[in-house]
């Protein structure tokens, strides 16, 4: 009888002591680095200012979930808010601007994860010798300039109506990434694109700060869709970007806490 009451106990006590280590495992972690259950692909539309941020969380974010693969489609906020609501098919979406956000249907409440700004890029050495905001009203000089309806045209605007500055365009870009391709290519002297892109770029242009970006900071909004096709990928996603380890490679890149 004293070695069945023994072996009864000693089960109990095994059987609670799994269940304590399955409280403390990583799948049931509150750290927000793995949720289980998820698979599938998860697609995220993004503004092409966030490529080199995403792209890394997407990377952290696939190795955290090992059964989802995340797909990304990069443009400009405009173009990709026209694509959701013409039907593409996605999960995610992260716009350069509220006003872009705004524009699609098919959303949850969206949240601000980032702030953005204005900063010029010249080519290295900056042959052209521009020095602010001036040098876009000189006819001389080649410009590139994102496209009004594109969140980093729309800023620009913004800051030329705010310091009287009537600017002199060569080129509209439809998204950051190819104004800034016109300066690394040296196709023209300066463009106005946002710090993270200078930054991510390294040493392929400069950049010049400008006392007057602060007339048109940037802020960007992040929802999941409501007919997302990974609805449960999609949440997971969004919760990644929103955690620790999403504002660590955020901030890496530049971008500024809301």
């Amino acid at each position: 009888m004293f070695r069945r009451t023994a072996l009864v106990a000693l089960t109990a006590v095994a059987a609670l002591t799994l269940a304590a280590c399955g409280d403390d495992s990583p799948a049931a972690s509150s750290s927000g680095s793995s949720t289980t259950n998820l698979s599938g692909t998860v697609t995220v539309f993004a503004a092409a200012s966030l490529t080199g941020s995403f792209t890394q969380l997407g990377k952290d974010f696939e190795k955290a979930n090992p059964g989802v693969k995340v797909v990304f489609n990069f443009a400009g906020s405009s173009a990709l808010a026209q694509q959701i609501n013409q039907g593409a098919p996605a999960d995610v979406f992260a716009s350069a601007a509220p006003k872009n956000m705004d524009q699609v249907t098919d959303k949850n409440t969206p949240t601000t994860f980032v702030q953005n700004t204005l900063e010029i890029a010249v080519p290295k050495g900056n042959p052209a010798k521009i020095t602010g905001l001036k040098d876009f009203a000189d006819k001389n000089k080649k410009i590139a300039l994102c496209a009004a309806q594109v969140p980093c045209g729309a800023a620009a605007d913004k800051v030329f109506k705010a310091v009287g500055i009537t600017p002199e365009p060569d080129s509209l870009e439809q998204d950051v990434k190819a104004a800034l391709t016109k300066v690394s290519l040296g196709e023209v002297d300066a463009a106005l694109v946002y710090k993270t892109d200078v930054l991510a770029a390294k040493d392929k242009v400069e950049g010049i700060e400008f006392p007057e970006a602060d007339k048109a900071i940037n802020e960007y909004p992040i929802a999941t869709l409501t007919k997302a096709p990974n609805a449960a990928g999609a949440k997971a996603f969004v919760d990644y970007v929103l955690s620790d380890q999403g504002k660590a490679v955020l901030t890496a890149a530049g971008f500024d806490a809301p």
